[in-house]
């Protein structure tokens, strides 16, 4: 019956992904139940777990996310138009979801959206669903007034399903709050100058939290791509056992 669930889940996104010109989606078993990776674009993706659909960031309209379940949680990293934006919320069809973001997004939210939104700081949680959403801090380094991402303004995530635990980095440099992370079995990490950091840099991180399978994401920068084979490179040169996955997050 498991296998047979596989198949149809298979079936089902490699329908969706041949409809929106998206990367194929991955099923990884959690120890649980499986949970569906699906790439949207940039900084944007979609969790499936359990019955419940998680958005990352979502953004691009709804024409992004045709055949793919409505969210029934939202999670929002910053305020810029990358991650947060309100029309493709409302395109979404998003009332009844619970959206989770910083209190930066949350204020921005309308009325139909913000009495579901839950506001977390960095460090707080929040349990829903099934789910334990921690907000990470996620920022720029140096610290300086006039970054692009300063602390405490923006969220990175973990999202917990008992003990398999999701990394979602939001824009942010190899902080010393990623490098302390432990026990994260998937994560998604940015690497895009000038907004988050190089490949040297996520490389850096990543080898000090490893985790079990991750994906670079966020990784086009002003006028450049950056380059994820080399960064893969870098991280299975150390040989510590984390699976590096590619997919383009920027399909035409």
């Amino acid at each position: 019956m498991k296998s047979l669930f596989t198949f149809i889940t298979i079936i089902f996104f490699g329908n969706i992904q041949a409809q929106n010109n998206l990367p194929k989606a991955d099923i990884i078993n959690t120890g649980y139940g499986e949970l569906t990776v699906q790439p949207i674009k940039h900084g944007s993706l979609v969790l499936t777990y359990n019955g419940k659909t998680i958005y990352v960031d979502p953004t691009g309209g709804n024409k992004a996310y045709t055949g793919i379940a409505k969210p029934d949680m939202i999670l929002i990293t910053d305020i810029h138009g990358d991650h947060f934006n309100m029309e493709t919320i409302q395109e979404l069809d998003a009332k009844n979801a619970v959206i989770v973001a910083p209190e930066v997004v949350a204020n921005e939210l309308t009325y139909t959206y913000k009495k579901n939104s839950i506001a977390l700081k960095n460090e707080q949680g929040v349990h829903r669903m099934g789910f334990f959403i921690s907000a990470i801090p996620m920022y720029n380094l140096p610290e300086t007034e006039d970054s692009r991402h300063t602390k405490g303004r923006g969220n990175g995530y973990t999202i917990s399903i008992e003990d398999f635990d999701i990394y979602i980095s939001g824009d942010t440099s190899a902080i010393q709050e990623m490098k302390m992370l432990y026990g994260i079995n998937l994560a998604f990490v940015c690497m895009n100058l000038p907004y988050t950091m190089d490949i040297n840099e996520a490389s850096e991180g990543v080898l000090a939290f490893q985790p079990k399978i991750m994906y670079p994401y966020h990784y086009r920068g002003k006028g450049m791509v950056s380059d994820t084979k080399k960064f893969k490179e870098l991280v299975d040169a150390e040989k510590l056992d984390i699976e590096v996955r590619l997919r383009d997050w920027y399909m035409k």
